[in-house]
């Protein structure tokens, strides 16, 4: 198994076996990880709402853009009421994690304020609800063989549509995910 300090800007790809509805064929951004735990968004699973609603109910001033129509996603099962960006450029919001030089993962108002005038970063991706891992508790799931990981991509992060995120994640790995085994154990 591949020995690596920090998962941090790499993506966690659900194996068939994984039986959690939530995370069945997800892909998820990992933002921070370190011995305490791990945090990070799932990319690749869409809300009924979009950009446009979730302005709306916080009262919003919006500008009429195509973006509006963006549906959110379901970042993960922990804090489905608070909103998340992942986005880039960086740029200098108040309350920003950064994940590289060039993403980061912000929960401030002003980036929402920015977004809804059309004035916020070029790629933004907007979860409400986050993935979170206790200390130790990523390293056993990889154990279990419950994901594979591979270092993310701005591209597929921002530009590949929703719908062809899983599969594009596991071609970065260079395998065919119809291959992969449900069963669990090590060679």
């Amino acid at each position: 198994m591949q020995q690596i300090n920090s998962l941090a800007n790499h993506l966690l790809i659900a194996m068939p076996n994984l039986e959690d509805p939530f995370f069945s064929r997800s892909v998820t951004y990992i933002c921070e990880h370190s011995s305490d735990g791990a945090l990070g968004i799932v990319i690749n699973t869409q809300l009924k709402a979009d950009y446009q609603e979730l302005f709306q109910h916080l009262n919003f001033a919006t500008l009429d853009t195509k973006a509006l129509k963006t549906k959110l996603l379901a970042g993960g099962p922990v804090s489905p009421e608070r909103g998340f960006i992942l986005h880039s450029p960086i740029g200098s919001w108040n309350s920003s994690l950064t994940v590289t030089d060039n993403i980061a993962l912000s929960t401030s108002e002003d980036i929402l304020t920015a977004i809804a005038l059309n004035q916020g970063p070029e790629k933004v991706k907007i979860a409400l609800g986050y993935a979170g891992w206790e200390k130790g508790q990523l390293e056993k799931e990889l154990e279990e063989n419950s994901w594979l990981f591979v270092e993310a991509t701005e591209s597929l992060l921002f530009d590949t549509p929703f719908d062809q995120i899983w599969d594009k994640a596991t071609q970065l790995l260079g395998i065919d995910w119809t291959q992969l085994s449900t069963q669990k154990g090590h060679a």
